[in-house]
């Protein structure tokens, strides 16, 4: 089992995030995205974003929804295609980096991210906040889950997020719709780990 407090940087190999089961791998969509996918708050064209072993992905596929996925991980996107087979869903993993989404040449309505934006700092923040403003027309909405800086103890190189950050990386094009205290589910710590779940519409 990877250690959490080890997570490596975006700057890093992609492959060794899943040269063992991350312990945010949990095997299941996490309880924030799925209560959003419950409500009806995705719709149209889904990407999600940094999307490791495919959970959420799978998830909006199974909304009846069309599903992307984007990772650097090539080992993460192999499992994850063969859990939408296995799944019966139909679901277009790609290998690409987040922080270039313009590449993709289209547009989705809806963007995830679970643990993707809280590895990037500095330049690579601002690329990937660039990045998203590409692909997201007005109205499209984008749903991040974070690492909370309410979160105790040292955890590697993962950036812990304030609500100002948040809010002041996101002031051009977006409007912040909410910023709410949850959890991301972790398979290493029942009580899972603070994190911010942030809802935007791009406007």
């Amino acid at each position: 089992m990877a250690d959490p407090t080890r997570h490596p940087r975006a700057g890093a190999d992609p492959e060794d995030l899943y040269a063992t089961r991350p312990p945010w791998d949990i095997g299941r969509p996490q309880p924030a995205f799925l209560a959003l996918a419950e409500a009806g708050a995705l719709r149209g064209r889904v990407l999600d974003a940094g999307c490791g072993t495919g959970e959420h992905a799978i998830m909006a596929a199974g909304f009846g929804l069309d599903a992307t996925g984007v990772d650097l991980a090539a080992n993460a996107l192999r499992t994850a295609e063969d859990k939408a087979r296995t799944r019966g869903r139909t679901v277009r993993f790609l290998r690409q980096d987040a922080r270039q989404l313009a590449e993709l040449g289209e547009v989705f309505d809806t963007v995830l991210d679970c643990g993707l934006y809280h590895l990037f700092d500095g330049a690579d923040r601002v690329a990937y906040a660039d990045a998203l403003r590409s692909v997201v027309p007005p109205g499209g909405r984008y749903f991040m889950l974070g690492f909370s800086d309410r979160q105790p103890g040292e955890w590697g190189r993962v950036h812990k997020l304030t609500r100002a950050e948040i809010e002041a990386a996101f002031a051009d094009g977006w409007r912040v719709d909410s910023i709410e205290p949850s959890t991301i589910d972790i398979t290493t710590d029942p009580d899972g780990i603070r994190a911010w779940p942030v809802a935007l519409t791009r406007i």
